[in-house]
């Protein structure tokens, strides 16, 4: 599904560059639900800018279903990232004039694909996430966590090939962050989503798959859930960050 190969990105301030990514190499198969932490300056957001190409890369390859975004021009980007990528942000980025379901409808307005099939795959997301009742309402009018679960089914209502998420928990209290994270595992059982989540929460990133650190823009260690339980998971997690710490 995603595969990243040797990814490598630098900044230019003045005369100096300052290397972020340094070989970043990893893979996300259809279905998963992926994880990157790591401290702040890791390289994680830039790394989420490299896969949806918001910024050029300096060297590596990224496929998304074995299409090399870096050959496509301006408007084909603009076609994937509305069509096969679905986008979820820390702050939720709904627009205020518009009910739940407007939004949800959003990506689809934008790319011209409205029909009745359509509008009844947002209602269905509506329900899948809990949020039918609210569906008429304004984001001003809804809670944290109802806005978040907007955003993940605006990011699912084209059908993406994958979903990138930037910290969607990060501006929510625990019980709305759980409430999130159970969005993103009924997007992966209902809809088999695909999933790749920036996160510094190691509560969020023991419901992965697997997850990637980053250290000094590497990949320090990747943890792979398997068989263990949540809890289980979430303590390697930790134990894993605290071994990083020394």
């Amino acid at each position: 599904m995603l595969q990243v190969s040797n990814l490598q990105k630098q900044y230019q301030v003045g005369e100096n560059r300052y290397p972020v990514l340094k070989g970043v190499s990893f893979t996300v198969d259809e279905g998963e639900f992926v994880a990157v932490m790591g401290p702040s300056g890791s390289g994680k957001t830039t790394l989420l800018n490299c896969i949806s190409r918001y910024i050029p890369v300096d060297g590596g390859q990224i496929l998304l279903d074995h299409m090399d975004l870096a050959t496509f021009d301006e408007n084909s980007l603009a076609d994937v990232r509305n069509r096969q990528l679905g986008f979820v942000f820390q702050d939720f980025l709904l627009l205020d004039g518009l009910t739940v379901r407007e939004n949800i409808l959003l990506p689809a307005i934008i790319g011209g694909l409205v029909n009745q099939t359509v509008e009844e795959q947002a209602d269905h997301l509506c329900s899948i996430f809990g949020i039918e009742k609210i569906k008429n309402k304004y984001p001003a009018e809804i809670s944290g966590g109802e806005r978040q679960r907007t955003a993940v089914a605006r990011a699912l209502i084209n059908h993406p090939l994958l979903i990138l998420a930037d910290e969607p928990t990060g501006n929510l209290d625990s019980k709305s962050s759980r409430a999130v994270i159970h969005s993103f595992e009924q997007a992966r059982a209902a809809l088999a989503a695909t999933i790749f989540m920036v996160t510094h929460d190691s509560f969020a990133a023991s419901f992965c798959d697997k997850v990637i650190i980053l250290q000094d823009g590497v990949v320090w260690k990747t943890l792979v859930k398997g068989e263990k339980e949540r809890i289980a998971f979430q303590d390697e997690l930790l134990g894993a960050i605290r071994e990083m710490g020394r």
